[in-house]
């Protein structure tokens, strides 16, 4: 998982695109976009951690940051 390709995601894609992506990554298809990560599951934990920050900020009304911090949280937390 790499925070600045999140990032990039968070800032360029809408939600829908990134439900696409997820649907198509899931369904073993390509993308309508470039999704950076070594394989397809790196591929679809940046897109699912985008869908994750963009619904809590719309959610919260919270920053980038906030929201990251959330999500990161949560994989903590699934970790252990």
């Amino acid at each position: 998982m790499k925070m600045p390709v999140i990032k990039q995601l968070v800032e360029t894609q809408t939600l829908q695109s990134l439900v696409e992506a997820e649907e198509a990554l899931l369904d073993e298809r390509q993308p309508d976009f470039e999704v950076p990560g070594e394989d397809e599951g790196e591929q679809l934990t940046h897109v699912f951690a985008a869908i994750f920050i963009l619904n809590h900020m719309r959610d919260h009304g919270a920053d980038f940051k906030t929201a990251l911090r959330e999500y990161t949280k949560k994989v903590r937390v699934s970790i252990n």
